[in-house]
């Protein structure tokens, strides 16, 4: 029942209320709770929700809420944390957190299986993962008039919170708004096949690479698009990715064989790295810098392989990472925790580099073949190989939590807080048989691709192996069947 007019009893001295909430918000959650042990002004004041909603904003929970949005923050805070324990427990026991979506690559096409009896003839589709609505609806392309025939085989597909984006192999490039139905809003062409494509993370913004040219679309101010800059380089593209986060015109890093160029409107040539017999195998950019893999061959044997970080805005190498036989073969720079970046390597090793360091943090093996996807946070790894397996670690212990393995390498790995998408992909994307019956390829199960998509934030606990007493939260007042719930006077955050 206290105010900022009451005086508040600290030790031998009154002070305002006002100054004693000063004091208290230099208290974590544990001794805010002793505190409130203290007395019952002192309770009211450990639990006064300005404390609260300040410690929820520094643990990093809903920060675009008002203190107005919850009427407990301390109950908010430990909810937060409870899910945050859930997640984490479901992340390292699998369990049946998944659901496969098998897939058929026919003649270069990604054809869904349904039921292994009928397949799809081939076109986009967009699943939503928050519904499991495995009937995707159909991405239609735009037809010009001289498309008749069947559809050209599907290159690459890109997607962000807002736009899917599909490159054909005919040259073609689709655009489609998540928000407004199937039609494309936006078409354009090439000559020749595409060989990259890159959508910005936010933002309406497709940069694709075909023969010696890359061209970057972006609709305008009326919401029209046009071709925001074109740019001429002199060796074929292998990889491109546009900068996140950047004001203005868009900024790409394009990598052509041994050439790394940084595309920007006012220097639309520039080239950030160039060494004459050494190829760029993977890249990877953030806001501020890229970091890219070299492979070192013929008169150059004596230098290893390593990874180059670059800082965009000075062009300057920062660092040479890593100092390994095999080539490096991805590379994940953008979604890594501030400060480190994930690497895979043909030597069938994932290595973790800390960026104001030059040697690995850690080295982990576990691909029979070579490392194909990888993508870290603050405490896992997910990693991806060549022979098909997937495997998530615990970065700080060094070990494998759990696998899982499909036929395919992997081609693909995402996840966030709650959710994992993996994605297997054949090598032969034309299977062919010694007879007509050989040639139906819904036999070809060995052909078939996998889609994995994970959901780990299921209030349950996988696996019933686990004793009740392992299992226990100690949020119970009484304890029986062996399942431990401690009665303590302390406070329950």
């Amino acid at each position: 029942f206290q105010n900022e007019i009451n005086e508040v009893p600290f030790f031998d001295i009154q002070l305002p209320y006002e100054l004693a909430l000063k004091i208290f918000q230099y208290l974590g959650k544990t001794e805010l709770g002793r505190c409130a042990q203290v007395s019952r002004t002192w309770k009211v004041l450990a639990e006064d929700e300005v404390l609260w909603y300040r410690l929820c904003q520094q643990e990093g929970y809903p920060l675009d809420t008002s203190i107005s949005d919850h009427s407990c923050w301390k109950l908010a805070l430990k909810n937060c944390r409870a899910r945050e324990r859930t997640l984490k427990t479901n992340w390292k026991v699998k369990g049946n957190f998944f659901n496969g979506i098998q897939m058929l690559w026919k003649n270069g096409n990604l054809v869904q299986a349904s039921g292994g009896e009928k397949y799809t003839s081939g076109e986009v589709r967009l699943w939503d993962t928050r519904t499991w609505d495995y009937t995707a609806p159909i991405l239609e392309p735009m037809h010009g008039p001289g498309d008749a025939g069947p559809q050209p085989h599907v290159s690459f597909v890109r997607i962000n919170s807002s736009l899917a984006v599909a490159a054909y192999e005919d040259g073609t490039i689709s655009v489609w708004s998540l928000m407004f139905g199937r039609e494309p809003i936006h078409r354009y062409q090439h000559n020749q096949r595409i060989q990259a494509l890159a959508l910005g993370s936010e933002g309406a913004t497709v940069a694709t690479a075909s023969g010696f040219e890359v061209k970057v679309e972006s609709p305008n101010d009326r919401g029209v698009w046009q071709t925001t800059e074109t740019f001429e380089i002199q060796k074929l593209v292998n990889f491109l990715n546009l900068v996140p986060d950047v004001m203005g015109s868009p900024v790409t890093v394009a990598a052509a064989e041994d050439i790394v160029y940084l595309l920007k409107a006012e220097d639309p040539g520039k080239i950030l790295h160039s060494v004459y017999g050494q190829p760029v195998t993977c890249l990877d950019v953030s806001a501020h810098e890229a970091a890219f893999g070299v492979k070192t061959f013929g008169w150059l044997l004596n230098e290893p392989n390593q990874i180059l970080l670059y800082n965009l805005e000075t062009s300057q190498c920062l660092k040479k990472m890593g100092n390994s036989i095999g080539d490096f073969t991805c590379v994940n720079l953008q979604s890594s925790p501030p400060n480190m970046l994930v690497t895979g390597n043909k030597d069938r090793r994932v290595r973790v580099f800390d960026l104001r360091k030059s040697e690995s943090l850690c080295s982990l093996y576990a691909h029979q073949l070579g490392v194909s996807a990888v993508q870290m946070d603050d405490w896992k790894i997910v990693s991806g190989g060549e022979e098909g397996l997937v495997c998530v670690w615990d970065q700080r212990m060094g070990t494998k939590l759990w696998e899982m393995h499909a036929r395919h390498p992997v081609r693909h790995i995402w996840f966030n807080s709650h959710s994992l998408i993996t994605a297997n992909i054949p090598d032969e994307k034309n299977p062919r048989g010694a007879s007509i019956v050989d040639d139906d390829l819904t036999v070809h199960h060995k052909h078939r691709g996998i889609i994995y998509a994970y959901e780990f934030s299921v209030d349950q606990l996988a696996g019933e192996s686990v004793l009740p007493i392992c299992r226990s939260s100690y949020d119970e007042m009484t304890g029986y069947n062996y399942n431990i719930g401690l009665a303590v006077p302390y406070d329950n955050i």
